[in-house]
């Protein structure tokens, strides 16, 4: 395939994988155990891509930054620990992967989630070690701050317009707008077109993830 980008950097939930029903599993039971005043899921599912702490902060901004640090934690216990909710690649991400590593792109991964969680996934989805760079929202900051697309890109030495952002939230798209960088947006996941339409401009949508080389 021609190469219009050098590097790719992906979104992780919501992207890649099909994380989505457990996150949000998870933040209701940590919600709660704590007794704090429910969300809906629809109100849980809109802050996945962020980072954990400003995921927090936007569900419950009334509550102390020390109650939403115990939301947090409480949350990574579910998560890791007490959880068997399964998290499917999405239809196609495998052979994808592959198919772009083979074609000579440069992959990279910027996400919400956290350096453990991150870690624990690129293990279990046999794609780890095609990605040459990684950021989780715990080591930088969170999305759409532009700062882990700056540090991806440097790491990599490959400039702005040499990079695409793919992703399924306004948080990744927005992001790829503060670092100059394109994006593509995909449709299946938290943040659906209609949305997305409505603060976003990427360079494409795509509703299945084979398809993201036709635009490429």
């Amino acid at each position: 395939m021609n190469k219009r980008f050098k590097l790719l950097v992906f979104d992780w939930d919501g992207t890649i994988m099909d994380s989505e029903p457990k996150i949000v599993s998870c933040f209701q039971r940590a919600i709660a155990q704590l007794g704090f005043e429910e969300r809906t899921p629809q109100q849980v599912r809109h802050m996945i891509g962020l980072g954990l702490k400003q995921a927090a902060q936007q569900l419950y901004p009334e509550l102390s930054e020390q109650q939403r640090e115990t939301l947090v934690t409480t949350y990574k216990h579910y998560f890791f620990e007490n959880s068997d909710a399964p998290t499917p690649l999405f239809p196609g991400v495998f052979d994808m992967i592959h198919q772009l590593h083979g074609a000579g792109y440069l992959l990279a991964v910027a996400t919400g989630k956290s350096r453990r969680g991150l870690d624990k996934v690129m293990v279990e989805s046999q794609l780890g070690a095609l990605f040459l760079a990684n950021r989780s929202a715990e080591e930088t900051a969170s999305k759409p701050d532009p700062l882990m697309l700056h540090e991806i890109m440097n790491e990599l030495s490959v400039a702005p317009e040499d990079a695409v952002m793919i992703g399924d939230t306004e948080y990744d798209l927005k992001m790829a707008h503060h670092a100059n960088v394109a994006s593509i947006a995909v449709t299946y996941g938290v943040h659906n077109k209609a949305h997305l339409e409505k603060c976003c401009q990427p360079l494409a949508w795509v509703d299945h993830f084979s398809e993201l080389s036709n635009h490429l």
